[in-house]
């Protein structure tokens, strides 16, 4: 809209980030998330709003140029688009301006309004009963109680609106209480800069310590506490101090939660897994030294994503990959296999034994010649939940639930240790129940919350148990079955092995491992599969093209004296041999004399003239020998003499000593 003179007041955000003005965003998102909502509060010394709907095509709202910072304002004066005006002025004031400004306002100024219309409907009504209007203002002042003068003021603010639209009109207007105090640039720095850290501390503290410690020495004043306040409240977004002083996970809990609707799954398609470790002591025997073992225990649980039912489970000391692999194991035996896994990264999921093989584990370097674990050998897809993140995983509601209808059952009572440290029971550790019975309550428990009728999941719907929802899916569902033979390899756990390179045998947690199929791959890298829980059983060796080897018993240690195992050795190294000679004879490998009879003798070449002759000087000791003979011979001897000059030549090379 153009003023009277023909120059803007009135603004939207994209024309104000069009213009590049100083103190203000130059973007259209930035000037609406970080501006707007201010300036549709804003209200000019006669309430009227300083923003309004904009009259033209694409609607939304737009902002009188009073509302802008005041190097905005002068930039626009400087350019000739915009001036200061009075919106009160404007005739283009529109009584929809007025009620979106009206429900800006206080629920206490809207029953204001409410109550000044009653009183005029009042005298309204005693205008039509043929009062005429001087009468009728005092007549209805008296009666509701206010002053006549009152009463007409209402009426003028009121002239020439229509009944249905007077609440606007008659709300409060109230008016600030002058110009803002001002406060220097740098203390306002220095405060927020104070008031907003990690540590959080309080807003009277960061006050008094800039008070004090820096406006005092440098001879500045500041305003109050309560106006400084207010204008943080006023000037500082609030998701800045949220991000600020409390962090990232803070602000992300400003945003409304996802929802995320498991009606189009069915049972066993999704499950998840977690590990939760009880508050309750447990006792699990006598250690080596006789004293009894206490410790909290640790249970990986499984639980199906649709009907929230809590499948499998495992309960040990600690949250392992072996306590993980009995839990798919319960699974799998008892529902099958389901199409996909979500699980954290911890050390007990992400381990290469669970997830071996898998292109997306967050923990562990992945490598190309890595076993595949249980989960990649079944053909179970893996989904990362995030990272200290409890809403991505279902299970962590059961677990809470745990906390207290098994955690604090009468059974662990004495035993049970509180969920943090300051909130530790008078029994604190007072007794510690015994293994056999916390399991026996752990099941049961579990057994419980399944069979809990009238659950409000989404599918539970208030009238169905856990149990009820899994059982009517799972009849009608497609649930992966493995043979038996699948399950056993998919159980056993998985870790690469280097082969001795003489004999083949096998080293793998303090056990020796051979089988005399072994020397096949003795040095290379071969994958063994075996039941972590028995050791003691043959490992199942694999070469790295994945085809069977053998399967290696383990060689136990004999004591270093023991005659019988001495014997037992010769007979095993004999029988070997023997084995070995056997072989040696069926391959039909020829004595060595009728290797050597068939292969055709080769002649020595003959050695060929040179072209040129080089005579050879001698140096050292041996040329000064060689000199003197040389001098004493003739240059044309006869073979006598030559004869008699290589005696003398050898009996002087005899004299010569050996130089190192």
């Amino acid at each position: 809209m153009k003023h009277a003179g023909g120059i803007k007041d009135w603004f939207t955000a994209l024309e104000l980030a069009e213009l590049k003005l100083p103190g203000l965003p130059k973007s259209k998102r930035m000037i609406n998330e970080d501006w707007a909502p201010r300036w549709a509060l804003q209200v000019d010394a006669e309430g009227i709003p300083l923003a309004r709907k904009r009259v033209a095509r694409g609607g939304g709202l737009e902002f009188h140029i009073s509302v802008l910072p005041a190097a905005a304002r002068a930039e626009l004066a400087k350019l000739g688009v915009g001036v200061v005006a009075h919106v009160s002025d404007q005739p283009e004031t529109s009584i929809g301006a007025r009620w979106s400004w009206f429900e800006q306002q206080s629920d206490k100024a809207k029953a204001t309004a409410q109550r000044r219309a009653g009183i005029i409907a009042q005298y309204d009504a005693l205008i039509n009963s043929g009062v005429n209007e001087s009468a009728a203002v005092p007549m209805a002042a008296s009666a509701a109680g206010v002053g006549a003068s009152t009463l007409w003021k209402w009426l003028g603010d009121i002239k020439g609106v229509p009944a249905s639209a007077r609440l606007p009109y008659l709300a409060p207007q109230y008016r600030g209480g002058g110009a803002e105090t001002e406060i220097a640039e740098d203390l306002w720095q220095q405060l927020i800069s104070d008031y907003l850290r990690p540590e959080k501390p309080t807003f009277s503290s960061c006050y008094y310590r800039v008070l004090k410690r820096y406006a005092e020495p440098r001879g500045l004043s500041m305003p109050q506490e309560r106006t400084l306040r207010r204008k943080l409240e006023r000037d500082v977004d609030p998701r800045v101090v949220i991000l600020r002083r409390e962090g990232v996970e803070a602000l992300r809990k400003t945003l409304p939660p996802q929802e995320r609707t498991v009606a189009g799954l069915h049972a066993m398609e999704i499950v998840n897994i977690d590990g939760h470790k009880w508050d309750v002591f447990v006792n699990w025997g006598k250690g080596p030294d006789g004293k009894d073992i206490i410790d909290r225990p640790v249970s990986i649980g499984i639980q199906d994503i649709y009907s929230r039912k809590i499948l499998a489970w495992s309960t040990g000391k600690t949250e392992s990959a072996v306590e993980t692999r009995l839990a798919f194991a319960h699974l799998f035996e008892r529902y099958g296999i389901p199409g996909r896994c979500l699980m954290d990264n911890g050390r007990a999921f992400a381990s290469k034994w669970i997830s071996g093989g898998a292109k997306s584990r967050f923990r562990f370097k992945i490598r190309e010649e890595e076993p595949l674990g249980i989960l990649t050998a079944l053909g179970i897809e893996i989904t990362w939940a995030k990272p200290y993140r409890g809403s991505s995983k279902p299970i962590e509601r059961a677990w809470r639930d745990f906390c207290d209808t098994i955690a604090k059952d009468p059974e662990f009572a004495g035993a049970y240790t509180g969920n943090k440290p300051d909130a530790k029971p008078e029994n604190y550790r007072s007794t510690a129940v015994p293994l056999d019975r916390f399991l026996e309550v752990v099941e049961a428990g579990i057994a419980a919350h399944n069979a809990q009728p009238g659950r409000r999941t989404e599918m539970g719907r208030g009238m169905h148990s856990l149990d009820e929802v899994f059982a009517e899916s799972y009849a009608a569902a497609p649930i992966g079955k493995a043979t038996p033979e699948q399950l056993r390899l998919a159980l056993l756990a998985a870790d690469d092995v280097m082969a001795d390179r003489k004999s083949g045998a096998l080293k793998l947690h303090h056990n020796r491992y051979w089988h005399e199929d072994l020397v096949f791959v003795a040095g290379e890298k071969v994958t063994v599969r075996f039941d972590p829980d028995d050791l003691h059983a043959p490992l199942h060796v694999y070469r790295r093209d994945g085809s069977y080897l053998c399967s290696a018993p383990v060689i136990e240690a004999v004591g270093f004296m023991d005659v019988d195992a001495a014997k037992r050795r010769a007979r095993q190294e004999a029988d070997h041999k023997r084995a070995v000679k056997r072989l040696a004879e069926a391959s039909q490998v020829l004595h060595a004399s009728d290797v050597a009879a068939a292969y055709a003798r080769i002649d020595a070449a003959e050695v060929p003239a040179p072209g040129v002759t080089r005579l050879v000087r001698h140096r050292g000791q041996t040329a000064a020998q060689l000199k003197t003979v040389s001098q004493t011979a003739p240059r044309r001897a006869s073979d006598a003499s030559q004869a008699a000059l290589m005696d003398r030549l050898g009996a002087g090379l005899g004299k010569l000593r050996a130089v190192k």
